[in-house]
C-alpha cells in the first residue's frame, strides 16, 4: 500500500515522502496516528503541488543548516562535571548537557538532534565524539571533552 507521509517517521521515510509499506501497518497504525495518509491520485497531485510550493522554502533551509554544519564541524566543547578519584563521572553526561554547552557557544541546537556516537552514556572523562542531524541528510559531526570541575 502506498501512502504519503505526514511526518518523520524513524525507520521508514521523512515527512512528503510517498513509501511503500504493508497494508496492517498503514492501516492500524501510520494512518490512525496521522503520521500518514493514503497515496491515492488525487492526494498525489495535491502532494505534488505542495511540494513544488515548498521547494524554496526548503533550499534556505538547507543553507542555514550547511552554514550551522561547517561551524560545528570544527568546534570542540568542554563540559565540566564532578568527578570521583579514579576519572568516573557521577552520574553521566547525555545530549542535554551537550546541547547546553553548544549554548554557552551561541549554537541553539535541540537535544533531541544529537546523538553520542559510540556510547550512549558518557561515563569517564576524555574526549568523545556526537553528531547533529540538521536537515534530512545535512549531519554535522563535533568533539566534546569531559573535564573534572
Amino acid at each position: 500500500m502506498e501512502i504519503i507521509l505526514k511526518q518523520d517517521v524513524s525507520k521508514l521515510g521523512l515527512k512528503d515522502d510517498i513509501v511503500t509499506v504493508r497494508n496492517g501497518y498503514a492501516t492500524n497504525f501510520l494512518i490512525p496516528k496521522g503520521y500518514a495518509a493514503l497515496a491515492t491520485v488525487a492526494a498525489k497531485k495535491v502532494h505534488a503541488e505542495n511540494v513544488k510550493q515548498r521547494a524554496h522554502k526548503e533550499a534556505k533551509l538547507q543553507e542555514a543548516a550547511r552554514a550551522l554544519a561547517a561551524k560545528l564541524e570544527g568546534i570542540t566543547v568542554a563540559i565540566a562535571t564532578k568527578v570521583s578519584s579514579t576519572g568516573k563521572i557521577f552520574g553521566s553526561v547525555n545530549n542535554i548537557q551537550i546541547a547546553e554547552a553548544l549554548a554557552t557557544k551561541g549554537l541553539e541546537i535541540d537535544r533531541r538532534q544529537i546523538s553520542i556516537i559510540g556510547e550512549g552514556n558518557v561515563k569517564e572523562v576524555g574526549v568523545y565524539e556526537a553528531e547533529v542531524k540538521l536537515y534530512r541528510d545535512i549531519k554535522a559531526r563535533f568533539k566534546f571533552e569531559i573535564t573534572a570541575e
